[in-house]
């Protein structure tokens, strides 16, 4: 079994080249990637994606990426042209609001405006930088992989000690509910005899209502589906990626017990129907940090 929750860092350094990539991941419902680094790495989040998704099916993951590139490269200056020509006609249109202040306008001076010269390393992502990326990337996969099997496996060590606390409800409820029908029985028979008092009673007609209550209030089939849907869940947790058809089961394990409730007419029954709920519940929000 994998949590979807986990933390992983790898490193890379070689060349003058300092690459660190830290993969931090959360419970979630789709499979979402956000990533973050520099600009030259834009055009590669694809190929990380993709990276990410051969180990990881359903969650949210944030990928932050540094780079510290100390190798000897060019480098380029690029002119803003649109925003030097913005600069010259405010320039002007001052000028002519103000003709008593001098239109010393200059190329060197427009140069100096901010954000007029802009550089770019025009080497980019080269094969060595890349190749650094992926090996940071697969070390930080590796490590929170690893996390998140150590958080798995203890989820499904609470998991499974919490369907055997669920199993013991259903047990008792086993045992207490052949009992529902003859306790009724009992309080008819004497509620009716103390109606009637001399009365003969007509017995037929007591073990036709009981007989109808016993039908209403059946729940036989309710705790062989949980008795099965206990044993699926112990089946299902020897699996890694399980999350959906675990959802899925907590979901039916809820659908049971509620009918056992709404069903019951017994005191007992409904208190261990309720205690079932809540266990129910308690795996139910664990099984959301699953994947």
């Amino acid at each position: 079994m994998l949590s979807m929750t986990g933390y992983g860092r790898g490193d890379f350094s070689s060349d003058g080249i300092d690459i660190s990539v830290e993969i931090r991941t959360v419970n979630n419902r789709y499979f979402d990637i956000n990533v973050k680094g520099p600009r030259l790495f834009v055009q590669y989040e694809d190929s990380i994606r993709t990276r990410i998704r051969d180990t990881f099916s359903r969650g949210h993951a944030d990928v932050f990426i540094t780079l510290c590139d100390r190798r000897a490269k060019q480098g380029a200056l690029y002119l803003d042209e649109s925003m030097a020509d913005a600069y010259i006609k405010a320039a002007g249109r001052l000028h002519e609001l103000h003709p008593e202040l001098p239109y010393d306008v200059t190329v060197f001076s427009v140069l100096r405006y901010p954000d007029i010269l802009k550089t770019e390393d025009t080497a980019g992502a080269d094969d060595e930088i890349l190749a650094a990326l992926y090996k940071a990337t697969d070390e930080a996969l590796a490590r929170l992989n690893e996390m998140r099997v150590r958080e798995g496996r203890k989820l499904a060590e609470d998991m499974l000690s919490r369907v055997d606390v669920i199993e013991g409800f259903v047990n008792k409820i086993c045992e207490r509910a052949p009992l529902v029908t003859a306790d009724y029985n009992k309080r008819l028979t004497e509620k009716v005899r103390q109606l009637l008092e001399d009365t003969e009673i007509d017995e037929a007609r007591i073990l036709n209502e009981t007989a109808v209550f016993a039908d209403k209030c059946n729940i036989d089939e309710e705790l062989t589906r949980l008795k099965s849907h206990i044993e699926q869940f112990r089946e299902i947790c020897k699996g890694e990626k399980v999350g959906k058809q675990l959802d899925f089961l907590i979901q039916e394990f809820n659908r049971e017990s509620n009918t056992i409730c709404s069903k019951s007419n017994d005191i007992e029954v409904t208190r261990l129907g309720l205690l079932l709920k809540n266990e129910i519940e308690k795996i139910r929000e664990q099984v959301q940090n699953v994947e």
